[in-house]
């Protein structure tokens, strides 16, 4: 369970974001979640000062799908600066949650280890509605908001070492 609110952030502690161009890839499944995430994302890059025209949004209809979606669009997109995967994926009765999470987080952590392009894991993984509720937009905050600032900061380590 989430013990802060994850959409505190201190802007003095964040990189100037205004030249990054960011993606943002969503799952289509759960959207009543995966929407609060992405505008908890979007609205997090508008306040740091990235402009409106260098975020890309592309949809994905699961999040199994967002490793695909986001490999493609680290190779599209080579002028983008981070990527955010989000995706929101609940428990059920069977193992599928444990096959789709797991596939997931191993997904994209092979992308980062394979690409240049930082992608962020901004996927929720709860065991209730509830619990994803309160963690896009509810009573813990936007899990959207935290990947933001992670892209954020991963964009401008990314600039760095790169000299």
């Amino acid at each position: 369970m989430a013990t802060t609110d994850l959409s505190v952030y201190d802007k003095a502690t964040i990189p100037n974001a205004k030249d990054f161009r960011f993606g943002i890839v969503v799952s289509e499944w759960n959207d009543n979640i995966t929407e609060g995430l992405f505008q908890g994302a979007f609205d997090t890059f508008i306040d740091c000062g990235v402009r409106k025209d260098n975020i890309v949004r592309w949809n994905v209809p699961g999040s199994f799908e967002l490793i695909y979606g986001c490999k493609k669009m680290q190779q599209s997109y080579d002028m983008l600066d981070a990527v955010i995967a989000v995706g929101s994926v609940i428990q059920g009765e069977t193992k599928h949650f444990d096959f789709v999470c797991e596939g997931v987080a191993q997904g994209i952590k092979d992308l980062n280890v394979q690409n240049d392009i930082p992608v962020i894991f901004c996927v929720l993984t709860d065991n209730t509605m509830q619990q994803a509720i309160d963690r896009s937009g509810g009573k813990h905050g936007n899990k959207g908001v935290e990947a933001a600032i992670a892209a954020i900061k991963m964009a401008q380590l990314r600039k760095e070492a790169r000299f």
